[in-house]
């Protein structure tokens, strides 16, 4: 076995042999059936590979790193942010100490999150934020003494992460969970919400109304993904079938958490998904771009209602401390990463961007086997007939000079808002062609 040549740089057949033979990638199998592409630097939108690929040096990135890196690699104020904070302290644990940080990220999420959201549980991954929201509905119902109140409710073709509970409410068909039916609590589904952002079906929302009634003795919480389903499939839906579930919440008394993990800070258009809707969750999870693809950091937001609530049960506390919680390194990037986007026009840039994926995709709807084309805010979506041949759409490609990252039956992009329109117009070639070798 190559030896890892202790600390210094590793060629990249080194380094291959040794991912190989130690690495466990997502999603895929150990040990891995296909070599990763060494990306040995990034900056701006551009990954520098260590070897070339297809015969480029460097790709745009039109994944944003799994939707996180909104600003692009590199970035000086992110850079300065991490490297004063390091020159600080780089961690300290939460349990018992505060530090400025953490307090200012906390702080400045209530400040932009939709009210009443009060309170802020700073986690380390999308996936526990949603396992922390649960925890808060579960342990509320259970102050309130309804220890009965115990079920989700959600719609088909969600994705929430996966963790335990997060599991549970993806998509119990065509997720990726189904190994886990009959482990998983039980929870409840509503069909998916029907496709696209503008119409509305009446018919749809009168059963989202009757189903929340009908279980609303044994419903802690509804959550779901406003506006977009993301990595279920990739799915727009109406936001007013997000304002239904809200006043049917309100009405039967059920908590509403919107898991804006992969919408939040400016995805779609809005700042929050929540804001298409009008509306305001009980609970509500940030993360992904919460650092601008930095650090791994979420957060878990909450009413002031749902924390009173727990705070007056037999077990006053939320019985939930991850080590790195509130990490010092993690929320000042996340706060210099908070000012970065909102000091700037991204509504402007957000929309620059849909406007070339719109045009850039457009011709891709007559090529064979194109079953819908559609975007939303920075988010372009190529679904197609059939399942994707990963490997082949990918080497598509990055042929083009792009990296993406298709899945299932979809090749879809999520750029960085950095990304200038020559880069754009770039991509969409490169989902043209991934679409028509998949």
């Amino acid at each position: 076995m190559p030896d890892s040549g202790g600390g210094g740089v590793l060629d990249p057949d080194t380094l291959l042999a040794l991912d190989r033979a130690h690495v466990w990638h997502p999603y895929g199998p150990m040990p891995g059936r296909t070599d990763p592409l060494v990306v040995e630097s990034a900056s701006g939108v551009r990954l520098r590979l260590a070897r070339p690929a297809e015969g480029w040096d460097e790709l745009v990135d039109g994944m944003s790193s799994w939707w996180s890196a909104i600003h692009g690699y590199n970035h000086p104020v992110l850079n300065e942010a991490a490297h004063g904070q390091l020159a600080r302290m780089s961690h300290v644990m939460f349990g018992g100490l505060t530090h400025e940080p953490a307090v200012r990220l906390a702080a400045r999420l209530v400040e932009i999150t939709p009210e009443p959201l009060r309170h802020v549980f700073l986690a380390d991954s999308g996936s526990v934020s949603v396992e922390v929201a649960v925890k808060m509905c579960l342990q509320y119902w259970r102050s309130l003494g309804r220890p009965a109140k115990s079920r989700l409710l959600t719609w088909r073709g969600g994705y929430h992460g996966d963790t335990w509970q997060p599991m549970s409410v993806c998509d119990p068909d065509g997720g990726m969970h189904g190994l886990w039916s009959g482990v998983l609590p039980r929870q409840i589904f509503a069909d998916a919400p029907p496709a696209d952002f503008e119409p509305y079906d009446e018919t749809y929302a009168d059963g989202l109304r009757a189903l929340v009634a009908r279980h609303a003795h044994e419903l802690a919480a509804v959550i779901v993904e406003p506006v977009v389903q993301g990595a279920g499939g990739m799915r727009f839906h109406s936001p007013d079938y997000v304002r239904v579930l809200r006043e049917a919440c309100d009405e039967y008394g059920v908590l509403l958490v919107l898991d804006e993990i992969a919408t939040g800070f400016g995805r779609t258009g809005a700042l929050f998904a929540a804001e298409h809707a009008g509306v305001s969750p009980d609970v509500m999870c940030v993360g992904k771009a919460l650092t601008g693809g930095y650090l791994t950091m979420a957060a878990t937001l909450c009413t002031s209602a749902v924390a009173e609530g727990i705070s007056q049960g037999e077990v006053p506390v939320l019985a939930h401390g991850p080590t790195f919680m509130g990490n010092p390194l993690a929320s000042a990037v996340a706060c210099a990463s908070i000012d970065l986007l909102l000091g700037q026009d991204w509504q402007g840039e957000v929309k620059r961007i849909g406007a070339g994926l719109r045009d850039g995709l457009a011709e891709t709807a007559s090529l064979h086997g194109v079953k819908d084309v559609r975007v939303l805010g920075a988010i372009g979506v190529v679904q197609l007939d059939r399942e994707v041949d990963m490997a082949s759409a990918t080497r598509a490609a990055v042929r083009e000079g792009v990296w993406l990252r298709p899945f299932r039956d979809l090749v879809y992009t999520m750029p960085p808002y950095v990304t200038d329109d020559d880069d754009i117009a770039r991509i969409c070639r490169a989902v043209a062609a991934a679409a028509r070798e998949a």
